[in-house]
């Protein structure tokens, strides 16, 4: 559906010209909700805007539904751009227009009669959910409201393709997830086509099939959701998920892993469920097998895409031939372990 071949884009500086994307290649796929993430600078807001072309690349090609969009002349671009909605971050209401007239600006500009635009409207206002508040102006709605309308004055035209940029960072949580449940449900509902920018991995989480990271205008990793979640390989990525997740250890198990030592005899490890393991019996299977004291540290356990993620940090205590015993049983069972470290018991350790 979208197709972002080697694009860069720099801006004129004083030092000369300063890149922004450096050579950005994605396919995104039709009917998709496709997230892209980054910390403040890394180009998500830029690349978005390419994808219009409100920012045209200095370099490289935007294909939609096959078509080369960079190609095209200014008028053809214009009726191109009717088929692309966009959310903003700061909705960008008219102050001095009424919740409908709002909603019926883009019809108007097409020229179309002003029976099809109410009809219009009426459709786009009960997609929403803003029936009652149609004579209501910007001033007198909540955020989520607001960008609500912005939700509804983007899908105005019938685009085949959302781009939201920074939609809900404006919002509470609780809007926030009012809010993704609205995209998740117009997604379902019309077939569109989401591209989602935020710097928020719990964004991506809640509603995005694939992701992709961006960092310093370059692509560093991405994939489907759930595996990027359960399976990070770049650094920033990892950071975005611990957000996520909330994985950090207490403060307590790492001064006592601090203390470790070789000799101690419990060990620590960290087990990881990804799918149908998150909810087998594991830990009693362990204690069941090799006659082993376990001794729950730390753990959680979520879902993405409607699929169990968890990991859970134990405390193994047995002879040595039954704890590597049961680290092999776990990776037989395809489960990811990670031996954090040795301690002594709890009524042994050392300062």
């Amino acid at each position: 559906m979208i197709t972002l071949d080697k694009i860069h884009k720099g801006f004129a500086g004083k030092d000369g010209t300063n890149a922004v994307l450096r050579g950005v290649s994605l396919e995104i796929g039709k009917g998709e909700v496709f997230g892209i993430i980054g910390r403040s600078g890394a180009g998500k807001s830029t690349l978005v805007r390419c994808i219009n072309l409100l920012e045209r690349p200095n370099l490289g090609r935007v294909v939609i539904g096959g078509r080369d969009i960079t190609a095209l002349a200014e008028p053809q671009l214009r009726l191109a751009r009717r088929d692309i909605g966009m959310v903003f971050q700061h909705f960008n209401l008219l102050s001095s227009r009424n919740v409908a007239d709002n909603i019926a600006l883009p019809l108007e500009l097409t020229g179309l009669r002003p029976a099809a635009i109410s009809a219009r409207v009426d459709e786009l206002l009960d997609l929403v959910g803003l029936t009652d508040k149609r004579r209501d102006y910007p001033a007198q709605l909540s955020g989520g409201q607001k960008q609500r309308v912005g939700i509804a004055r983007a899908l105005a035209s019938k685009p085949s393709v959302l781009l939201c940029d920074e939609a809900t960072s404006a919002l509470d949580p609780e809007t926030t997830k009012s809010i993704l449940s609205l995209l998740a449900a117009i997604n379902k509902a019309l077939g569109l086509t989401i591209v989602l920018i935020t710097h928020e991995m719990h964004v991506i989480k809640e509603i995005a099939d694939r992701v992709a990271v961006l960092d310093h205008g370059q692509v560093v990793e991405q994939g489907r959701v759930f595996d990027v979640f359960t399976n990070p390989s770049h650094d920033i990525t990892r950071a975005f998920v611990r957000e996520a997740l909330n994985r950090d250890m207490p403060h307590a198990l790492e001064t006592r892993l601090a203390g470790s030592q070789t000799g101690a005899e419990h060990l620590v490890a960290r087990i990881t469920f990804t799918g149908p393991s998150a909810t087998d019996p594991v830990i009693s299977e362990l204690v069941r097998r090799f006659s082993l004291s376990i001794n729950l540290l730390h753990g959680h356990i979520d879902y993405i895409q409607g699929a169990p993620y968890g990991a859970l940090t134990v405390e193994l205590a047995g002879t040595d031939h039954a704890q590597q015993a049961a680290l092999d049983y776990l990776r037989q069972q395809s489960l990811k372990v990670e031996i954090l470290g040795r301690v002594f018991a709890p009524d042994r350790a050392v300062a």
